[in-house]
């Protein structure tokens, strides 16, 4: 795979999606090529909005932060209006829909209640011909945010602020069954703790929130490591930001090839099976980059012990294979198109599961099954199709989590409440 440094990763030249990355503050659009118009929360306005925009040629997609300038609220909704006929093919932390030109996102279950002041941010992918320019019309709960009347609060027994970025535990989503027949969407195990503190994993091989760590240094059930090679990261058990108890593990993951670093269990995971379950919530402070990035490693037996890696790359989740570099899904704006990226500034849950006696894995964002990610053993162009050029099924072994770079990306990342087991674990 070509880096941006040059460097070609495991032998082989993978086509890499162009993009253009425009981050706008809304308010100022000039720069777009549209009329000036006051800036987005300026005196009265209900609500200030940020977009920002990773498109290619055909395709974008929008993280969307949304403070709220008036009372606190348990529910919101956020409208407006594409101006050049963009079409919404897929969310995450929202319920979007779409008439003609006009947009509404939706608070879901989890992310409802935003305190005055506070902040939320969810994101969004689509299509566009012609151009693609932000739009600029935005309205919280029905109220203006380019000025006017605040909003109506929605009625709420006991408003809290849920500012975003917050170092305090989130909610979780309940676990939603899947539409992938993948039997991960079977009912959670109820909330438990074991050992390290994990919750919602009982009965797990890892089953851990780092509660039993003392002190920075990891001890007992983890350890740092380097697979490759070692660089300038660094690993830290953290007391401030956490997603639940009172610790997580904090990863200062650092740009350039082969900065590697990660906090690897010492639990013997090597016979759970035969579909590997996991469950991690992380938060992170910066986009995910074109260049390639890997945040969980994992040593595959039946591939001479090469890492399966769950990253990114052209600012979407992806699997890599060490071996020989496929990708899931492929890189083409097709395939990255079926991805999503990692929100960023908020704590958000990852599963996957990896079936070791056939080519199937399946990975879910927030327990929305993410479409690229999606390996059923039948090859369909720019999603597996080259994934399934090796069809021995995956036996992994090891499980590390931490941060990975082959060119541009550094990032500062939270992991909490991990587990790894033989049944499907829920968010």
């Amino acid at each position: 795979m070509v880096r941006s440094n040059g460097r070609v990763h495991g032998g082989r030249r993978a086509p890499v999606a162009v993009f253009a990355v425009l981050a706008v503050v809304l308010g100022v659009l000039a720069g777009l090529g549209q009329h000036p118009t006051p800036a987005w929360g300026a005196g009265s306005a209900a609500c200030q909005v940020s977009w920002t925009n990773n498109e290619w040629t055909g395709g974008f997609t929008a993280q969307v932060s949304v403070t709220n300038s008036g009372a606190a609220v348990s529910s919101w909704k956020l409208t407006w209006t594409f101006p050049a006929g963009q079409q919404v093919t897929s969310a995450w932390n929202a319920q979007v829909s779409q008439s003609g030109s006009a947009v509404t996102a939706s608070s879901l279950s989890y992310n409802g209640t935003v305190g005055s002041g506070g902040s939320v941010s969810f994101g969004m992918q689509g299509t566009w011909s012609g151009s693609n320019p932000a739009p600029g019309d935005f309205a919280f709960n029905g109220a203006s945010c380019q000025g006017g009347s605040t909003p109506t609060p929605t009625p709420t027994s006991s408003p809290t602020a849920s500012a975003s970025p917050s170092p305090s535990a989130s909610p979780s989503p309940s676990a939603s069954p899947s539409s992938s027949s993948s039997p991960s969407s079977s009912p959670s195990p109820s909330a438990s703790s074991t050992g390290g503190g994990g919750t919602g994993c009982s009965g797990a091989v890892v089953c851990s929130g780092f509660e039993d760590q003392n002190g920075s240094a990891l001890t007992g059930d983890w350890t740092v490591a380097a697979p490759d090679c070692a660089g300038a990261g660094t690993v830290t058990v953290d007391t401030s930001v956490v997603h639940g108890g009172s610790r997580s593990l904090r990863v200062n993951g650092q740009a350039g090839y082969c900065n590697h670093v990660f906090a690897a269990t010492t639990k013997n995971v090597s016979s759970v099976g035969p579909v590997v379950y996991a469950r991690y919530w992380v938060r992170h402070t910066t986009a995910l980059p074109a260049d390639h990035i890997a945040m969980v490693t994992m040593e595959d037996a039946n591939n001479g012990n090469k890492h399966l890696r769950l990253g990114g790359q052209n600012g979407a989740l992806q699997w890599n294979r060490e071996s020989d570099d496929a990708t899931l899904p492929a890189q083409s704006p097709v395939g990255v198109s079926q991805s999503v990226p990692l929100p960023v500034n908020q704590w958000v849950c990852v599963r996957f599961a990896v079936d070791t006696t056939k080519q199937s894995m399946d990975t879910w964002l927030n327990d929305q099954l993410v479409p690229g990610l999606h390996d059923d053993g039948v090859p369909t162009a720019d999603i597996d199709q080259q994934w399934l050029s090796r069809t021995t099924a995956p036996r992994p072994v090891t499980l590390d989590l931490g941060w990975e770079a082959y060119g541009n990306g550094s990032d500062t990342l939270w992991y909490d409440d991990v587990a790894l087991g033989s049944s499907p674990i829920a968010c």
